[in-house]
């Protein structure tokens, strides 16, 4: 598999949502790394989706990352994985980058049954492990070794950046240093 590349990427934002978060493991440090990412994303210029599973019940994405996202980038389903949603294959079908950077909760769900999906689909799946999240940190573990077998690369959050930079020295690397990789 390649290195991850800004120009052939987009990040997917899986649930982050207001009335699921509270229960999730780390979820501080969840939304934190997400919002970390999705900032870099944008000062990169990488294209930014995001999933609201049934937010009649689970609420809306939560607020640090809804209002750095245009309404039309936030797809909600009712299907666990992204790639299966009738809404999101819309949206899978205008993207022409062939990677996916994967973020969100619950691991061992959503993000699970969407990666696979993706890769399924014909993508190069990478999951960024401290950015994602479940109920129980066990089953977090678990979607994270699944996911290694079944072929999806499993990333950390300074690897994207690292990747999405490739060199040191540039306005860009000591901008985004500075701001997000602290």
């Amino acid at each position: 598999m390649a290195l991850m590349d800004a120009a052939r990427s987009f990040l997917l934002i899986v649930d982050v949502q207001e009335r699921l978060m509270p229960a999730v493991h780390g979820n501080e440090q969840v939304v934190a790394n997400v919002a970390r990412l999705l900032g870099v994303a944008r000062e990169l210029g990488v294209p930014v989706r995001a999933s609201e599973q049934y937010p009649k019940g689970l609420g809306r994405l939560v607020a640090p990352l809804r209002e750095h996202i245009p309404n039309e980038a936030i797809s909600e389903k009712v299907h666990f994985s992204y790639a299966e949603a009738p809404a999101c294959q819309a949206v899978l079908a205008q993207l022409e980058q062939p990677q996916v950077i994967i973020v969100g909760v619950e691991a061992h769900v959503c993000v699970l049954q969407s990666a696979i999906g993706l890769q399924q689909g014909g993508r190069d799946v990478f999951v960024v492990a401290d950015a994602v999240g479940s109920r129980n940190p066990r089953d977090a573990q678990l979607a994270l070794e699944r996911l290694r077998a079944e072929g999806v690369s499993v990333v950390s959050l300074e690897m994207v950046v690292f990747e999405w930079l490739q060199q040191a020295g540039t306005a860009e690397f000591k901008r985004i240093s500075r701001q997000y990789l602290r």
